[in-house]
């Protein structure tokens, strides 16, 4: 049974005519007939009287009407709505973020584009790099906004900016001074650093192996602010994003003088996954 049939019966219902229908239906009257008696073979029965020029239902055919009527009422409706769903920015998003990104840099920005999209639903997940491209994967997380590189060929990135590295130091640190200092310069220093599984660890030891500096680490926390409060009393140095540079902290910021010591913050979707209307907003307007 086709769609078309449908529409042709009721059209033959609605005209008491095949040559009507044919021109309301914009086909040929014999192409309609035809549909009509393919229709009738499948249900096992005549729908219509063929009365010289003019066509009446049968008992059949008045019994199929309503029923193919609302067949053709819930596809219409059901187009309706997918064509307002497409033009509509209204729906929900779920956006994963980084702990070392989202207290800082995305927290403002998400807020800007809830003001511009108000009917967008947000939903803002914070985890560690590999929690979030597993949701990816899942589908629970629409876009995550993740550090260079991630493991995976399965996902589309949109590099947004690259930043430095800042060392953390107590206030009365020898080097607190200084507008920038080789890692090297740390080598005597007890360390504080993000837990494994943080992305930004790695990037931390990353910077550390290339000043060839084995850091010894002496409190590991799942926060930055942890890490901050730490160093602010003293208890060592540690490494830093430059959004979360903050001065009004109880520890000076000093830049790491290696080119190399950055990392590169992108907006990560699942590739070949089709993004909703508010998704794609967020992905542009983070871009």
């Amino acid at each position: 049974m086709e769609l078309h049939q449908l529409r042709y019966f009721c059209a033959v219902a609605d005209a008491g005519s095949f040559s009507r229908a044919a021109e309301k239906c914009h086909v040929s009257q014999p192409s309609l007939s035809q549909q009509i008696q393919k229709l009738e073979s499948e249900l096992g029965g005549r729908l219509f009287d063929r009365l010289g020029r003019s066509v009446r239902l049968t008992d059949l055919g008045g019994a199929f009407l309503p029923r193919a009527r609302s067949v053709l009422h819930e596809l219409s409706s059901a187009k309706d709505e997918l064509s307002e769903r497409l033009q509509s920015d209204a729906g929900p998003v779920v956006v994963g973020a980084i702990p070392t990104v989202a207290p800082y840099w995305l927290a403002s920005r998400l807020a800007a584009f809830s003001r511009k999209f108000p009917k967008v639903h947000l939903t803002i997940a914070e985890e560690i790099t590999p929690v979030l491209l597993d949701r990816l994967r899942a589908g629970s997380v629409d876009l995550a906004v993740l550090a260079l590189p991630i493991r995976g060929h399965e996902f589309d990135s949109h590099p947004l900016f690259s930043e430095r590295l800042f060392a953390a130091l107590p206030r009365k640190h020898k080097l607190s001074r200084r507008p920038s200092l080789q890692l090297a310069d740390l080598r005597r220093d007890p360390f504080l650093f993000l837990r494994d599984g943080h992305c930004f660890r790695e990037t931390a030891v990353a910077a550390c192996d290339r000043a060839r500096l084995d850091p010894r680490v002496v409190f590991e926390s799942g926060h930055l602010s942890s890490l901050l409060a730490m160093v602010g009393a003293g208890m060592g140095v540690s490494l830093v994003p430059e959004m979360a540079v903050d001065k009004s902290r109880p520890c000076r910021f000093v830049r790491i003088a290696d080119p190399q010591a950055q990392r590169t913050i992108a907006a990560v979707v699942l590739r070949g996954r089709t993004l909703n209307r508010g998704s794609r907003a967020l992905l542009s307007h983070l871009c």
